[in-house]
């Protein structure tokens, strides 16, 4: 069994028209790994690239989306793959984005919807996503007392 430390992920969140905010899911193309699943946008740094480098590339490269602000999350997910028996180690981070930004999506995705925050709080399938959906909302969103302390400082 590998063990790899270079997976990063990012979940996207704007402000919808009535004060509340939406979360951002992407349709994995069905030829791809996990083929016609909803999931928020996941990769891999590159060799020498930081965390923080490769999510917002990832982000990039995946959505077209250049975030407004940026956060890291609090936990690390941690899953297993079969195909590649391998344990991931995979560093969780929060784009908060315009709502007029266009989403332009990759050759990875078919298609994208915003879900609520009530919505998006069901509608990742994996647990780690909920969990970090609720940290967003909470710490966030929310202005919790982490929220000065995760915020990543992007350049002009």
């Amino acid at each position: 069994m590998q063990i790899k430390y270079n997976m990063v992920c990012c979940y996207i969140v704007r402000p919808d028209a009535g004060g509340g905010h939406e979360f951002l899911q992407i349709r994995r193309h069905a030829d791809d790994f996990m083929g016609g699943t909803w999931q928020t946008v996941y990769g891999q740094s590159e060799p020498q690239e930081t965390a923080v480098a490769a999510a917002l590339r990832e982000l990039r490269e995946e959505t077209g989306l250049i975030p407004a602000e940026f956060y890291r999350l609090e936990h690390v997910s941690i899953f297993y793959t079969i195909p590649h028996d391998t344990l991931w180690h995979c560093v969780q981070f929060c784009a908060i984005v315009q709502r007029q930004d266009r989403v332009v999506l990759n050759a990875e995705h078919t298609e994208f919807r915003w879900l609520s925050a009530e919505a998006a709080a069901t509608q990742f399938m994996w647990e780690d996503d909920r969990q970090a959906v609720a940290q967003i909302v909470r710490e966030i969103l929310g202005n919790g007392p982490a929220k000065p302390h995760v915020r990543i400082m992007l350049p002009p």
